[in-house]
C-alpha cells in the first residue's frame, strides 16, 4: 500500500442530465436509481468523513457508513454514492432515510457506492467508468452485512430496465458512458430516467383508501379557470411532519366542498391553503403511485 500525503478534499460531483427514454446501445451501462442522498466519502490516515452533494459534513448522521469505510482496505480514497434506507422489499424509502438521519444514529442507513474518483494517491478521474468501477468493486468486498454496498450495473438494454423499475416502483435508472471519464457537474455522460417525478399540488381534504383503510391526502392543481382535481396520495410521512400536516388540514377544514361528488363521498374537506410536495409516476394525467413528501412555501 502506498503513502499517501497529499490532503484529499471534496469534489464536486458528476450530476446526470435528466432525459425522458434511456439511450440504447452498447456504449452504456445502467443502473437502478436510489431515492436518497448523494454521499461523497474521503478517506485518509485511517479516519472517514461522508459529505453531502453540496459539501456539507455529515459524518455523525452517518456513523454506520463512516465505520464501514474505516475499515475498506485502502489509505486513502474519495468515493462517490448514495445514502439510503430500503424497506421490506429492498427498494429505497426516502421518508424511512429522511426520519433515520434527522433521529438518533442509525444503523439502517446504508451507502450504495458507483464511482472511485482516488485511491492510494492515484487520481482516477481521467480513467474510463469501467476501470473506475472495476476497481471500486475490488474495494468493495462482498459482505451482506457491511453498511457500504456495490452498486450493481446492467449492459445492454436500458429501455427493458427502465420498465422493469417503473413495473415495480422504483425512481427510475441512471445510464452512464461506460468510457467516460468523471467530470464534474452537470454532463450528458450520465443521463437519468426517472420512473417517477415530483409536483407541487395544493391539499382539498382527505380520505381513507377504500382497500387499506390509510389515510391518504385528496390534490388539486390550479389554472386559469380554478382548481382542478388531481387525485389522492397517500400521506408517507415521518412522526413530527405528519403530525404537523394534519393539525395544519385540520385547521383549514371548516365545510369547504367544491369537489363534492358521489365518487369523493367519504372526503373531510378543507380549504384549498395547504401546498405539498408529492411524489408521483411521471408521465399520467392523474396521480398514480403518489405520496405526500413535505409541506412547501
Amino acid at each position: 500500500m502506498s503513502r499517501v500525503t497529499t490532503q484529499l478534499r471534496f469534489i464536486e460531483p458528476q450530476l446526470a442530465s435528466l432525459v425522458d427514454q434511456p439511450p440504447e446501445g452498447g456504449g452504456w451501462i445502467h443502473e437502478v436509481k436510489h431515492d436518497g442522498f448523494r454521499t461523497q466519502l474521503i478517506i485518509q490516515s485511517g479516519e472517514a468523513r461522508a459529505y453531502t452533494r453540496n459539501g456539507h459534513d455529515w459524518s455523525d448522521r452517518y456513523p454506520s457508513i463512516v465505520g464501514a469505510a474505516r475499515s475498506l482496505r485502502c489509505g486513502a480514497a474519495i468515493i462517490d454514492g448514495k445514502a439510503i434506507v430500503q424497506d421490506g422489499r429492498g427498494a429505497s424509502n426516502f421518508e424511512a432515510l429522511s426520519s433515520a438521519v434527522w433521529s438518533p444514529p442509525s444503523n439502517d442507513i446504508i451507502l450504495y457506492a458507483f464511482d472511485l474518483m482516488h485511491l492510494d494517491g492515484k487520481d482516477l478521474r481521467q480513467q474510463s467508468l469501467s476501470v473506475r468501477r472495476l476497481i471500486l468493486k475490488e474495494l468493495i468486498e462482498e459482505d451482506e452485512e457491511s453498511r457500504i454496498q456495490f452498486s450493481d450495473e446492467f449492459v445492454g438494454d436500458g429501455p427493458a430496465l427502465f420498465k422493469c423499475c417503473a413495473d415495480h416502483g422504483l425512481e427510475g435508472i441512471v445510464s452512464k458512458q461506460r468510457r467516460a471519464p468523471y467530470r464534474s457537474g452537470r454532463s450528458k455522460t450520465w443521463l437519468k430516467t426517472k420512473c417517477f417525478t415530483e409536483s407541487v399540488f395544493v391539499v382539498i381534504g382527505t380520505d381513507r383508501d377504500r382497500k387499506t383503510g390509510a389515510l391518504r391526502a385528496l390534490l388539486a392543481h390550479p389554472d386559469s379557470g380554478g382548481l382542478n382535481y388531481a387525485g389522492a396520495a397517500f400521506i408517507a410521512l415521518a412522526d413530527d411532519a405528519r403530525t404537523e400536516f394534519l393539525a395544519e388540514v385540520h385547521r383549514l377544514s371548516p365545510s369547504w366542498a367544491a369537489f363534492k361528488s358521489s365518487r369523493l363521498a367519504n372526503a373531510k374537506w378543507c380549504t384549498p391553503k395547504l401546498m405539498v410536495r408529492v411524489k408521483h409516476l411521471a408521465g399520467s394525467k392523474t396521480l398514480r403511485h403518489a405520496t405526500v413528501r413535505g409541506l412547501t412555501q
